[in-house]
């Protein structure tokens, strides 16, 4: 059970994988869109527990509700109904304040489309997360990041002069500079190729791997899902099947007996 919101400092925000609280959690959390007969659930009543260090793909066919609980489970969103909370903290009690810093240094996110600030080197967007909370970031921390994604020799390099699989791998370092909570990352391969999404989904097994990195992807390729620890499949607004994947045809067989109806 999930403690309260004021029984969690800070210190344990920021140490999630080494407390037994879960990194991320929802219970029966709804959203709503629109009101009387056109309301629709885009979420239904899902409760979705993520312990720390765990990967975890959230799977769905379009308009299934994956990237709208992706939202809510980030803080990007705010349920209609039910609670999130990320290593114990329930967002729905936070201030706009409060909720803006926690996502500042707690949340990573990698998106489909990269979002790095064209005008900025590879080194500054990175960096990004934590200048804007005012710090500079540490040097060592920026430069094994760089290394590990592959981009030390392109750093003063800006995103326009990068290909696309290289833009992802910017965008991944920079979701992980802060040492995140939780890594969140939405069809992070749907901008690239077959092989530069399975390099980009090592990069996410590695993260998890070498820094016990909590990570929770939305997609709808099962190449991607395969790689987690865990999928979670949704249809209608609602959690129908979880699996615990072995292989890509396993994946593809549980989403069909899942989804199709």
């Amino acid at each position: 059970m999930l403690r309260s919101a004021l029984a969690v400092t800070d210190e344990e925000l920021s140490t999630a994988a080494a407390v037994e609280i879960p990194a991320v959690a929802a219970t029966d959390v709804t959203r709503r869109y629109g009101t009387g007969d056109s309301a629709v659930d885009a979420v239904r009543g899902v409760s979705l527990t993520i312990p720390a260090t765990e990967f975890v793909a959230i799977m769905g066919p379009s308009g299934s509700g994956k990237s709208t609980l992706m939202h809510l489970l980030a803080g990007l969103d705010v349920p209609t109904g039910g609670h999130v909370a990320i290593a114990g903290r329930d967002l729905g009690t936070m201030s706009d304040k409060q909720l803006t810093r926690l996502r500042r240094e707690h949340v990573g996110f990698v998106f489909q489309a990269f979002n790095l600030l064209p005008t900025l080197s590879v080194e500054e967007n990175v960096a990004l997360p934590v200048s804007l909370g005012g710090r500079k970031p540490d040097a060592g921390r920026l430069d094994s990041l760089l290394e590990e994604v592959g981009l030390a020799d392109r750093r003063r390099h800006r995103p326009a002069e990068l290909s696309g699989g290289q833009q992802q791998r910017a965008a991944m370092a920079r979701a992980l500079i802060t040492r995140p909570t939780v890594l969140f990352a939405d069809e992070p391969t749907g901008n690239l190729d077959s092989r530069t999404g399975e390099e980009i989904l090592a990069l996410l097994r590695e993260a998890v791997r070498l820094h016990d990195q909590t990570t929770v992807i939305v997609t709808h390729d099962p190449r991607a899902a395969a790689t987690a620890d865990r999928v979670v499949f949704l249809a209608d607004g609602e959690i129908v099947a979880e699996l615990r994947p072995r292989s890509v045809d396993e994946v593809i067989a549980a989403y069909q007996e899942a989804t199709v109806r």
